[in-house]
This record gives structure tokens, C-alpha cells and sequence, in this order.
């Protein structure tokens, strides 16, 4: 196996120069073998399945309500543009067609319990990202399986015979490949991405792709010349970090198909967050409360669909000028609707205006999080 080691002009210190090369090597002779599973338009799936009529038919998750948003579409619906986080409006002058189903978070969830299942039979390092997909290190396997090329097929199997859904498998020696490979295939694929195919797999490979890298980093980098891997792969690491900041050692590793983040099966999330980036800048309150809509229903899909929830609202600024402004609010007890999100948010953003430059990003990120069990439990006790 042969890894592309990083160049001598790295910036780094000898002893970061010495670590990575040491863990560059393990990898060499020790390879791990990764499975990023992720489960195929898995929202809108589910309503296919349970309600034939919708079958072939293009299908959007979410509310039809002018400020409403799609939480997934069918791959019927993406052939005419359609994509999650996209304003319904948006999503029906694209596909004046489009079925609108309103979301039903607990059978989703119960779908996602159940595949987890399946998972736990071939390994106990799972690393779940969200209800439709997650990582498994299947490098030493409940199953003494020699291929995890062989585990991910039998997964998909499992998956499709107990559930009738589809899945994509990436299987690679790390967690960037593998995330790369499930979705090369998609849908209802399976990719290898080898240790002698990394590093030139992700050469020609565009910014926006690679994961990690968001519309408005993606943006950035292409202002500094970077469009592809190969061309990221030839900063230096003093070059990134002095552009990207702590990110940027993590970019540059990546252009050079090394990646050490271990599948994390405790791994706790801090914080729920989305933001966006608008193609003209924002310099009224009544366009930023519009624009601030889609991602306030991002987040909170997000929370409804994992049953989390949380007592801080931050709201995020990016000026024209790239200057950045946060403001957050904390609450006795977590936030427990929609409406909730929204009201915290507009306090926060009116709080801004008027601003002193045009606008060019808004997010919004719920943090010190609890599930929503404890959170109606808080609730009681505060109404006692």
C-alpha cells in the first residue's frame, strides 16, 4: 500500500511532522477498513413504501405552506432540482407535480433503530451522523469477516430484505473515502475506494465535494485558485491554516487521502446548526426574517427527527466584508417548537439591525442539547 506522505515544507514542527509520518505508516501496514452506510432519500423512501400510491411519483417531506421547507425528496423529485432545505415555494415552481407529505418523525426513527440493529450484528463501533446514516469500523468484526467489501454487501442485503429499503456503502481505509465512495455510487450502490486508489481519487475530486468543505468555504477557496484536490493538495499547511484556520490542517490532510478521526460509537453531539449563503447580500430586517426561514426549518427537522433539543439559540452574521457577529439566548428549559426556534431567532436578529453592512450569511445553532424526554420532564418540573 503507498500513502502520499506530506511534503517537507508543511509548516509543520518536527514532532507534528514525526506523528503524522508515524500514523501515515500504522495506516501502511495496518489498514483499517471503514463503512460509511447511508441510507437512499431515506424520509421520503419510507413514504413510498408505506403508501404505494406515492411510488414513482416525485415526493417531498415537509409542509407545502408558503414558508414551509423540504426535509427530503424522492429521486423522482430531485430529477427536476428538488433538494432538501430548499423552500417549498422554490420546490413546486421547479416540479409543479411534486406530492407534499407531511413528515412523521417517530416512524422514522423507528426505521433507523431498527437498521442500527442490524449494524450491531457486525460490529459495535457504529458512529451514527444522523437517522440515515452512520460509520462502522468493521476492521476487527463480530462476523470474523477477512472483507469489509463483503460486511457492507451483507448489510445492504439485510437492510433491503428487513425494512424494503435501499442503502449506498462506501467502504475505504478511512472515514473521508468511505463517506466519498457511498456516494458515488448512489443510489442503491456500492463503491471500494483502496489505499492505492486514494490519494489519486480525491486529485480530481471538485472542493465542493469533499466533505466538510460547505458553499461558502468552497466559494473561498476557488477566490484562492483552488478547485480540485490536486490543487488544494499543493498549499501548504501554513497557507490553509492562515486561510481556514484550525480547518485548514484538516484540509490538508485530506487532499492527500489521510484521515485519522476514529468511528466515535460514543461520539455526543454539542450542538445543531445550519446556516446558508444568499447569492446577493441582505440589507433589510424584512428580507433577513425571510431568509432566515429555511434554516431555522433545518435545524429544527433536525430535532425533531433525532429527539433532540437544547437551551441556547445562537444566531450567526457573515457581513459583505466577511466580518462575522454572534448573539445567543439561553432558557431556563429547551427549546420545545418550531415556533420557539423562530421567536429566540428574530429576537436575536432584530437585535442586529439596522446593520451597518449588507448581509451575506445567516445561521442559526441550538446547543446545550438534551433529548426530548428529559426536556418535557424539565418542563413538568418547571410547571409544578
Amino acid at each position: 500500500m503507498k500513502v502520499n506522505l506530506p511534503h517537507a515544507n508543511t509548516g509543520q514542527g518536527p514532532t507534528d511532522q514525526a506523528e503524522a509520518r508515524a500514523s501515515a505508516a500504522a495506516e501502511a501496514v495496518h489498514p483499517r477498513r471503514i463503512i460509511h452506510i447511508d441510507m437512499d432519500a431515506f424520509y421520503a423512501s419510507v413514504e413510498q413504501r408505506d403508501h404505494p400510491e406515492l411510488r414513482g411519483l416525485p415526493v417531498a417531506v415537509g409542509g407545502s405552506r408558503e414558508r414551509g421547507v423540504v426535509a427530503a425528496a424522492s429521486y423522482e423529485a430531485r430529477r427536476f432540482g428538488v433538494r432538501s432545505a430548499m423552500p417549498s415555494v422554490t420546490a413546486r415552481r421547479k416540479c409543479p407535480e411534486l406530492v407534499f407529505v407531511p413528515p412523521r418523525f417517530e416512524v422514522y426513527k423507528a426505521v433507523s433503530l431498527q437498521i442500527r440493529g442490524i449494524f450491531a450484528e457486525f460490529t459495535p463501533l457504529i458512529e451514527p451522523l444522523s437517522l440515515d446514516e452512520a460509520y462502522l469500523d468493521v476492521t476487527e468484526n463480530l462476523q470474523g469477516a477477512a472483507s469489509a467489501t463483503e460486511i457492507a454487501q451483507r448489510i445492504r442485503a439485510r437492510i433491503k430484505e428487513e425494512t424494503r429499503l435501499t442503502a449506498s456503502a462506501g467502504v475505504s481505509y478511512n472515514k473521508f473515502l468511505a463517506k466519498l465512495a457511498s456516494d458515488h455510487r448512489k443510489p442503491d450502490g456500492l463503491f471500494v475506494i483502496t489505499p492505492r486508489m486514494g490519494p489519486a481519487f480525491v486529485e480530481t475530486l471538485p472542493v465542493g465535494r469533499f466533505h466538510g468543505v460547505g458553499p461558502a468555504t468552497s466559494a473561498r477557496m476557488q477566490q484562492l485558485g483552488i478547485h480540485c484536490g490536486l490543487e488544494l493538495r499543493a498549499q501548504t499547511l501554513g497557507f490553509l491554516q492562515q486561510h481556514f484556520g484550525k480547518a485548514g490542517a484538516y484540509y490538508y490532510w485530506i487532499a492527500r487521502g489521510v484521515d485519522d478521526r476514529p468511528v466515535r460509537p460514543d461520539r455526543i453531539r454539542k450542538s445543531v446548526g445550519a446556516e446558508n449563503t444568499f447569492a446577493a447580500d441582505l440589507s433589510t430586517l424584512s428580507a433577513a426574517r425571510a431568509a432566515l426561514q429555511p434554516v431555522i426549518d433545518k435545524v429544527w427537522h433536525y430535532c425533531e427527527g433525532t429527539g433532540v433539543r437544547g437551551r441556547t439559540v445562537t444566531l450567526k452574521v457573515k457581513y459583505a466584508d466577511f466580518s462575522q457577529a454572534t448573539r445567543s439566548r439561553t432558557t431556563a428549559v429547551p427549546v420545545a417548537s418550531r415556533d420557539d426556534l423562530e421567536r429566540a431567532s428574530i429576537l436575536l436578529l432584530e437585535s442586529l439591525f439596522p446593520v451597518p453592512k449588507g448581509v451575506r450569511l445567516l445561521g442559526v445553532t441550538v446547543s446545550t442539547l438534551t433529548d426530548e424526554r428529559t426536556a418535557t420532564e424539565a418542563q413538568l418540573r418547571l410547571s409544578i
